[in-house]
């Protein structure tokens, strides 16, 4: 059939039968997402939603801390989260696993890292493990900075100071955010000063900083460096009642190289999270069709997808 290039983004790239049976019933139609402020996050959410708009479902963003997400998630009052970091958010997602309300739909994303860095000045000077930070202890001015407060990064450090694991038992947790955790990074670099903190990967951090990742912190942050799994998370019952959004949702899976793209592109450009996740669709259709396998509109419609995307709306 003829496409109307008129009817949305995906629109070039999807071509829809007249008669089909329902897929999900209408109560799947909005899809609450968590939002708990991380870039990354921001990329992944503002993809996902668009692809789901362009199949018929409506979906709205609730910004959470994230311990609150796991309760929301708990208490039926969110249904995504897509940036579950495992090991770092075992504490926080435990209970909700044990008692069966909350669910690791699938793996969206592998090869993270996430765990203590420092600036390039620290490192050449010999700040290489967790083991030598508390021999810098005035370097650094006793603080380690974390980001926003609740977030399982921030509590693996806070529970390094309380052990007194590798003699930091006198150093302080600075909790602030993630924009405000980089510039201090930024301006302890211009005032040639040392900085501990938290680091991860995808993040445009890591061209923007001149920072090293700390071994030695394994028994924390996990092996390699802090490597780290992300998995898509749903309340309880989501997929069963929504079994084509849970066919999507298991198929999304993203990369280091996409979401460093698109998390640079939307921090240092004067641009938003769903422009730019639409010009990252437009240039992938073979991802996109990889996630749309087994999916259909929310109505039951086929898709079809094809290799060019519209670019207009």
């Amino acid at each position: 059939m003829k496409l109307n290039m008129r009817r949305g983004l995906l629109a070039a790239a999807l071509c829809t039968p007249l008669l089909a049976q329902a897929a999900d019933p209408s109560s799947c139609k909005l899809i609450r997402f968590a939002d708990v402020g991380w870039t990354d996050l921001i990329t992944t959410n503002a993809v996902t939603r668009l692809v789901l708009s362009e199949l018929g479902y409506r979906s709205q963003l609730k910004r959470l801390s994230l311990p609150e997400t796991f309760k929301a998630l708990h208490d039926n009052e969110v249904d995504v989260f897509l940036d579950t970091w495992l090991p770092s958010s075992e504490k926080d997602i435990r209970p909700y696993l044990d008692d069966g309300s909350v669910e690791l739909l699938a793996v969206n994303l592998e090869g993270a890292k996430y765990t203590l860095a420092v600036n390039q000045a620290a490192h050449d000077a010999g700040l290489k493990d967790f083991a030598d930070i508390a021999k810098f202890s005035q370097q650094l001015d006793g603080k380690i900075y974390g980001i926003e407060p609740g977030n399982g990064g921030n509590q693996l450090i806070q529970q390094i100071i309380d052990k007194n694991a590798f003699g930091l038992a006198d150093f302080k947790l600075v909790e602030s955010s993630e924009t405000e955790m980089i510039l201090h990074v930024k301006r302890a670099d211009h005032l040639n000063k040392w900085a501990v903190f938290l680091g991860w990967e995808p993040h445009p951090m890591n061209n923007q900083l001149n920072m090293r990742y700390l071994s030695g912190g394994d028994d924390y942050f996990g092996p390699n460096l802090g490597g780290a799994t992300v998995y898509t998370t749903v309340r309880k019952g989501l997929v069963s009642q929504c079994p084509n959004l849970g066919r999507l949702l298991k198929n999304i899976r993203f990369s280091l190289e996409m979401e460093n793209d698109l998390m640079e592109a939307i921090l240092n450009k004067n641009t938003n999270p769903r422009r730019e996740a639409k010009a990252w669709l437009k240039a992938n259709p073979k991802i996109l069709e990889s996630w749309l396998v087994g999916v259909t509109r929310l109505n039951g419609q086929s898709i079809k997808t094809a290799e060019n995307l519209s670019s207009e709306n």
